[in-house]
């Protein structure tokens, strides 16, 4: 499954500092304005904290209007939430503020291998004994729950503005501001996306791997029904293909493809990439039409590994902490659960343990380390394989693919680490 987990730019609207001057004081101050950020902010605050949440000065959020006839545009960015996002969402009463009528379970997930011979691997949510593998949410109406829930938090505050230093002392961080006024906190928790200011300042390197590629996103109708299923093609020369369910009849795109195939797929017309689509989902979806009004987005993808999670009163989480390739549809899923062990350890830290505490923070970085580590290798590692073209193996991978799918017990084993159960 795939997920774009870049933040989006809407602006959080709750209850906002002043304009010029002055210094805010709270527990916890959150970096970031994507769901990772705002689902953090809410977190901590529910727990009991006071929070800042820093945001960049931005205009209205894109694609919140209403097309013809009184319908809210498709979003093309979505996500594939599974167990973990699900139930931290629950437990912050954020999924019940959802638009579940724009939400859909993911009921199984069919993987293609290439070529005529190309191998097949299938999950279904009555093997992982579970009533869905995953739901597909859109970006906005995710970020419009977080944001109904963040407006009864009375202890969150809204700060819009630029950042330009982050300092740390033995007791706490301060980030100073654009235009004078300065946020002092006890922890910083740096939710601001892969290029993230927070871990700059804290002169936090990076392994930083470029794979070449590209992200298309953009929704369709398919003539059959989808039946909730998931569908995913591993090609070589035409990168990563993920159609993926929407309400109704209508699907999702996510196509990883090199960098110069992605820039003729960005030139052509809607129309005409539903006919190359047709290729590979004829037969399960039948004819490709887009959804109205026309859209598409295009995302360059890498994988970013931090050398550090943490920093003196400083926590990373969501892309902040690591970008992997979308082919799992995890990068989000991973943000979900730093936020979840971060709760966690700051909850069960000592009484003389500020939630910045070295330790605290120490405890969050070993509690995180093998989920992350094991997605990067297992993403890039999948990357790595089905853009490998030569013959001999593109011959095992597919062989591969048709082995796994005769274990179940392995094939339990992987869903239920992928789910989240």
């Amino acid at each position: 499954m795939i997920d774009m987990t870049t933040p989006t730019s809407s602006t959080a609207q709750y209850r906002s500092a002043g304009s010029t001057g002055g210094s805010v004081h709270s527990d916890v101050c959150i970096v970031g304005n994507g769901a990772i950020a705002k689902t953090a902010a809410l977190g901590f605050a529910q727990a009991g904290h006071t929070v800042t949440l820093l945001v960049p000065a931005s205009g209205p959020a894109a694609g919140e209007g209403a097309a013809a006839g009184g319908e809210r545009p498709w979003d093309v960015r979505v996500y594939a939430l599974n167990h973990t996002a699900h139930d931290l969402l629950a437990s912050l009463k954020v999924w019940g503020a959802l638009d579940l009528a724009r939400v859909a379970p993911v009921d199984a997930m069919a993987v293609n291998g290439d070529g005529k011979d190309g191998g097949s691997l299938g999950f279904d949510a009555f093997g992982a004994r579970t009533g869905a593998l995953a739901w597909i949410v859109e970006d906005s109406n995710l970020n419009n729950a977080l944001d109904a829930a963040l407006k009864f938090a009375h202890n969150v505050q809204v700060i819009q503005g630029c950042a330009v230093r982050l300092a740390c002392a033995p007791e706490g961080a301060a980030i100073e501001l654009e235009d004078g006024r300065r946020v002092d906190a006890r922890l910083v928790v740096g939710a601001d996306g892969r290029d993230s200011w927070v871990r700059g300042q804290c002169d936090i390197g990076i392994d930083y791997r470029s794979y070449h590629q590209r992200a298309i996103v953009t929704n369709f109708s398919c003539e059959k029904p989808h039946h909730g299923v998931a569908h995913q093609w591993f090609t070589c020369a035409d990168g990563i293909i993920a159609l993926l369910p929407l309400p109704g009849k209508r699907v999702s795109l996510v196509w990883s493809a090199p960098e110069t195939l992605a820039a003729q797929l960005m030139d052509e017309s809607m129309g005409e990439l539903a006919i190359r689509l047709c290729e590979y989902a004829d037969e399960a979806l039948g004819t490709l039409k887009p959804l109205q009004p026309e859209s598409s987005k295009s995302v360059p993808l890498a994988l970013v590994r931090p050398h550090a999670l943490t920093a003196p009163h400083v926590a990373l989480v969501g892309d902040a902490a690591h970008a992997v390739h979308p082919l799992a549809g995890h990068g989000m899923n991973l943000g979900f659960g730093d936020i979840v062990d971060l709760l966690r350890v700051v909850a069960g830290r000592e009484e003389h343990r500020g939630p910045g505490d070295e330790r605290v923070l120490a405890r969050y970085a070993r509690a995180r380390k093998e989920d992350v580590l094991l997605m990067q290798l297992a993403t890039d590692g999948l990357e790595r394989l089905f853009s490998a073209n030569l013959e001999p193996v593109r011959i095992a991978r597919n062989l591969g693919l048709n082995l796994l799918d005769k274990l179940p017990f392995v094939k339990q084993r992987l869903m239920a680490h992928a789910i989240g159960k």
